[in-house]
């Protein structure tokens, strides 16, 4: 088992609770990680025998494209993508955060963080 990660994606993107984030766009950044068992390609060096990453990063820019109102929901988005279009994620851990949110005072960065699979 091994844990591979993504880190740092960024993205312009229609999202947010306000009508102009979602006509203007605000920046973002994405970090992803998500454990697959990783011995067949330790051993065959093939890409075909482990997860894509480039196609993992397609995938995360194409639901960062989509409307949406909630980090939430872009959240739970990625994670069932993700968890749908790639076989042996085994757990994953997803991070979006939108810079410089307008939120009436100075910050970097407001994030959501969303596990899977979901502790009770």
């Amino acid at each position: 088992m091994a844990l591979i990660t993504i880190e740092g994606m960024e993205f312009y993107a229609p999202i947010g609770h306000f009508v102009e984030e979602q006509i203007i766009g605000t920046h973002f950044e994405v970090d992803l990680a998500f454990e697959t068992d990783t011995l067949a390609a330790e051993k065959s060096d093939n890409l075909e025998d482990t997860i894509d990453y480039s196609a993992v990063y397609r995938m995360v820019k194409r639901i960062m494209s989509e409307k949406c109102n909630l980090l939430e929901h872009v959240c739970h988005k990625i994670i069932s993508a993700l968890i749908s279009e790639f076989d042996g994620v085994e757990s994953a851990e997803v991070k979006v955060s939108k810079l410089n949110p307008a939120m009436g005072g100075k910050m970097e960065r407001v994030s959501v963080v969303k596990f899977w699979p979901e502790e009770n």
